[in-house]
């Protein structure tokens, strides 16, 4: 009976029992040839040019000039910003409280589509979207007459 509770039957290590027999040994092994892990595509010849071709201005780029009178006309100066015009807005024929709300309107208004509003004269200002790009500083150019 101590044989029968032994510890290495409990193990599994007893040569009682031998199922290798059940399995064959291959000695050779398959030989495969190996395959690439992706099909191959056939190449394209490659462009060696750093070339890059670059969208022109389309034609409906526009720069507007306008003379608001009153702060109902701001509106009407935002529709052709959002539009994706740039728009020139002389503040002549306004009062300097009227004007200072307009210009923060415009402000507003070209900084919600990514463009912006520059100071280009005494009365005069650029309101450009996203799509128009303004290089230059008109102030030092004419002296510092006026500051931006």
């Amino acid at each position: 009976m101590a044989d029968k509770f032994s510890l290495s039957k409990f193990f599994g290590m007893n040569d009682d029992y031998d199922d290798d027999d059940d399995y064959q040994k291959s000695n050779s092994v398959a030989q495969r040839q190996p395959q690439a892990a992706h099909p191959v595509a056939p190449q394209r010849p490659v462009d060696t040019r750093k070339v890059v071709a670059m969208r022109s201005a389309t034609n409906s780029s526009h720069i507007t000039i306008c003379e608001p009178r009153i702060y109902s006309d701001a509106k009407g100066i935002a529709k052709q910003i959002t539009s994706g015009d740039a728009v020139i807005v002389n503040f002549a024929r306004v009062d300097e409280a009227q004007a200072q709300r307009i210009v923060d309107f415009l402000n507003g208004t070209a900084f919600a589509v990514g463009g912006e509003i520059k100071r280009i004269g005494e009365e005069i200002f650029l309101c450009t979207p996203h799509n128009f790009e303004v290089t230059g500083d008109v102030a030092a150019n004419l002296g510092n007459q006026f500051t931006s």
